[in-house]
């Protein structure tokens, strides 16, 4: 791995400022796992405020002037196998898919998988819908992330709320709690 990137990230139009120092921006579990992260981790995590109209990544890229190839979605996708049922999310580039029917199920081991209904997702996570992401998210989930998203140097992710976005350095992704990198994604580029 490199050396981290340090200072504050310059990703579009936006004002970052250190997630640990803004709460008010970051859903609870959010609040929680930044807390918990190593200190030289959580020295390296922004937030910037948004219009919560444009917290839809298309609307947001365009708006605040950021690459798709610098934004990543996280989704979150249900899987069962007979009785056992697991939850898993996904971070993928806004630039690809996740591969939910071939690679994730297979990964997961389960026979049937679907994206997650909204409601089940908020629930769950306790984070609005189109601000979910990967940290905070509950430690039983696995966190399956697509090796390009490590791969770019800052990333924009979601905070857990619409009024929000933060930006992580794509090396720190993989430290993240409950984080497994691997091939997952088909291009649409």
């Amino acid at each position: 791995m490199t050396t981290p990137i340090l200072g504050t990230p310059t990703l579009g139009t936006l004002t970052w400022q250190p997630a640990a120092e803004r709460a008010d921006l970051l859903a609870e579990p959010v609040t929680a796992a930044v807390s918990n992260v190593p200190a030289d981790l959580r020295a390296r995590l922004y937030v910037a405020e948004i219009d919560p109209s444009l917290a839809d990544t298309a609307a947001f890229c365009a708006a605040y002037e950021i690459g798709l190839d610098a934004s990543a979605n996280c989704v979150v996708v249900a899987g069962r196998r007979g009785e056992s049922s697991s939850t898993a999310a996904c971070l993928v580039l806004a630039t690809d898919r996740a591969d939910v029917n071939k690679t994730v199920r297979k990964h997961l081991d389960v026979r049937k998988i679907s994206f997650a209904p909204m409601d089940d997702a908020v629930s769950q996570t306790q984070m609005e819908y189109g601000g979910i992401t990967p940290v905070g998210l509950p430690r039983s989930w696995p966190i399956l992330v697509d090796t390009r998203v490590i791969a770019q140097p800052w990333l924009v992710i979601g905070s857990g709320l619409r009024r929000s976005k933060l930006a992580i350095a794509g090396e720190d992704i993989p430290t993240l709690p409950g984080v497994e990198v691997l091939d997952l994604t088909i291009s649409q580029s």
